[in-house]
């Protein structure tokens, strides 16, 4: 048994404290507003992993995104959990905007390509693991063991979108006329940067309209768009930056507007926030 000082968490309490201190010393009203009624934007579908939060990557306060985390961002439609959150999301907070998000390197992906074996988490990754047995051969041949990986935490957004756009809760919302879209994002814990997979779902038709996620399996990796790419280093450099340097805003906002970066995704587009009319560029 476990005794003593191993089983204090007195150094949470502690950082806590501070954490709480430095908030309302910063912005009084902090606690205030956060004790009123939530109204976030956004459902953040998420990995459990504990470098990936969602409010800390998408750069938003508490009381913005609505959160639901689970090995590996896996969307069963029979995990009460889930749904009940997703019903919640959209008929309660009335949030529009779906984020599927994974990262690159996801070990539960990594757990499902590999030959381990345990019951429960085996039965929760059953559906990439499944999707990885029957393509197994095209999978394989990715040489790098870290691109494989990749790919499949790739593949595994796209199913994950595909089986969230089908669960009779949005299909109902769809039906409805509500303004749903269900957007399929991966990050990565290497560079701290989001990237849009395909462009959003917001209709019925939409969904209906996309490629098998077999086809997809078999499909080349598409190359990123030379917009998107634009846009990756863009962000990049932002953290490259010396003190004295200041950033191209000129270039982000001229991105920003550009329509092909538009269609990859506009909730994506909208990060890239128009600076106040004094800090416009020239």
């Amino acid at each position: 048994m476990i005794t003593g000082a191993a089983t204090s968490l007195d150094h949470l309490f502690d950082r806590n404290i501070a954490w709480a201190q430095a908030k309302t010393r910063d912005d009084p009203d902090y606690f205030r507003r956060m004790a009123e009624q939530q109204s976030p934007d956004y459902l953040w579908i998420g990995c459990s992993d504990s470098r990936v939060t969602a409010n800390d990557v998408l750069g938003l306060d508490p009381g913005q995104v609505f959160v639901h985390r689970n090995i590996a961002n896996i969307i069963h439609t029979s995990d009460m959990n889930i749904l009940s959150v997703l019903e919640f999301a959209i008929e309660h907070l009335a949030i529009r905007h779906l984020i599927v998000c994974g990262h690159y390197g996801c070990g539960g992906i990594e757990r499902a390509l590999s030959d381990e074996k345990s019951a429960l988490v085996d039965h929760w990754l059953q559906p990439i693991v499944m999707l990885y047995r029957k393509h197994r051969s095209v999978i394989d041949a990715i040489a790098d063991p870290a691109a494989r990986l990749n790919r499949m935490c790739e593949i595994n957004i796209e199913l994950q979108v595909r089986r969230l756009a089908a669960t009779p809760i949005v299909e109902q919302a769809w039906q409805r006329g509500l303004p749903l879209a269900i957007h399929g994002w991966i990050y990565g814990v290497h560079d701290g940067l989001i990237r849009a997979l395909g462009t959003p779902i917001t209709s019925i038709a939409e969904r209906d309209a996309l490629a098998t996620i077999d086809a997809r399996v078999v499909d080349p990796v598409e190359p990123e768009s030379m917009v998107r790419r634009h846009a990756i280093e863009a962000f990049s450099s932002i953290g490259s930056l010396e003190p004295h340097e200041d950033f191209d805003c000129c270039k982000t906002h001229e991105l920003r507007k550009n329509p092909e970066f538009q269609r990859v995704d506009p909730l994506a587009a909208r990060t890239l926030e128009e600076p106040p009319e004094a800090e416009k560029c020239p």
